[in-house]
């Protein structure tokens, strides 16, 4: 064989050597807690959105809007178990399966939503989450967080405390549902798709669900006349998407990371996108003639109270709802001075939390 053809065909074999191998597209399957008419499934579908731009050549991930797969309340348990690979939540729906879920979705009266992205992005939230969902074999990515939700939507006004009493309300949540009781309302657990009917019918005396425009998506503007604000029982909410432990180890960590930063993305997108839509469904309710109502700053007060005992109770349910609890609340200890110093120019109130050391307390 003459020089030049060996040379050629050594530099063919040395190219072939160090062209990297064709990544292997994974195929993931996707579903979430949210029907295709409520509004919240836009916080989903813009991760899944973002990774197919992003990772496309390495992951393409197949959405199924909620319900069409396994109903909403089996979207954990399908991913737990590997039957798909992904699903999009909010945190507290599993708060049954261990208390530390409650304050990973929301709070009574404590953190606003860019409060939850500190706390997500430089305080040590991503790894709580991920210690939380470890326990039953999933990675997750928080993508979300909405401000303040509505607050209720009644037949029959609620402007203060006494007007709670006795009222059967649609809540959701573990913190919340306890301090809805102490104030005399009784919780009724029910699926967003449920209320209009539930409402309609007087099924129930009133509703909350989410922040303005989700609730418009609902259609509670046409089945209620009064609106009873500011959101106590949900300061803000954060939403994000589970993944099989088992599927995720199959990715390359470069592909892990694009997963990454497209939550990353999606969440700051959220942010503006929920307070921009929120503007749309308030006047929405205005000029469908619902009358607002703002409970007065006294019982406020007497609501953050309420809740800051319900977090010490919920804390002590179970260690790891105390390390979750603990590692929230220092957050706010942590920023209270300076936020304290920018005012007003900050980024919202600081909170009348939990005891801290009543927290820590729980840990033991």
């Amino acid at each position: 064989m003459k020089l030049r053809s060996k040379f050629l065909i050594a530099l063919a074999a040395s190219a072939l050597l160090s062209t990297p191998a064709l990544a292997q597209q994974h195929t993931w399957t996707m579903t979430s807690t949210w029907p295709s008419s409520l509004e919240l499934m836009e916080l989903d579908k813009k991760w899944v959105e973002i990774v197919n731009e992003i990772a496309g050549d390495e992951i393409k991930i197949d959405f199924f809007e909620g319900g069409s797969l396994v109903p909403s309340g089996e979207v954990f348990a399908a991913v737990e178990s590997g039957t798909i690979q992904a699903g999009g939540d909010w945190p507290g729906y599993w708060a049954g399966r261990d208390p530390a879920f409650s304050p990973l979705g929301t709070h009574t009266s404590l953190f606003n939503a860019v409060d939850y992205v500190n706390w997500i992005q430089q305080w040590g939230g991503k790894d709580v989450f991920n210690e939380v969902y470890g326990q039953f074999g999933m990675v997750y990515l928080p993508y979300g967080v909405t401000n303040n939700e509505s607050g209720f939507r009644t037949k029959d006004p609620i402007r203060n405390l006494e007007d709670l009493k006795g009222k059967r309300l649609r809540l959701s949540g573990l913190e919340q549902g306890r301090v809805l009781e102490r104030l005399g309302g009784n919780q009724v657990s029910m699926a967003g798709q449920e209320l209009y009917q539930a409402l309609e019918r007087g099924v129930i005396d009133g509703a909350e669900f989410s922040t303005p425009n989700v609730d418009v998506s609902a259609g509670l503007h046409q089945v209620t006349e009064y609106w009873a604000t500011p959101g106590w029982h949900q300061s803000s909410s954060v939403f994000g998407v589970m993944i099989n432990k088992s599927a995720w180890d199959q990715l390359s960590p470069e592909t892990q990371r694009k997963l990454e930063i497209a939550a990353d993305a999606a969440m700051l997108w959220s942010l503006s996108f929920t307070e921009k839509r929120a503007i749309d469904g308030y006047e929405t309710f205005v000029k469908a003639g619902i009358e607002v109502n703002r409970m007065d700053d006294e019982s406020l007060e007497h609501i953050q109270n309420l809740s800051n005992e319900v977090m010490v109770e919920v804390a002590c349910l179970s260690p790891m709802a105390a390390k979750v609890y603990v590692s929230q609340v220092e957050y706010l200890h942590e920023y209270k001075e300076w936020r304290d110093a920018s005012a007003p120019f900050n980024l919202g109130r600081s909170p009348d939390g939990p005891d801290l050391e009543k927290l820590r307390a729980c840990l033991k």
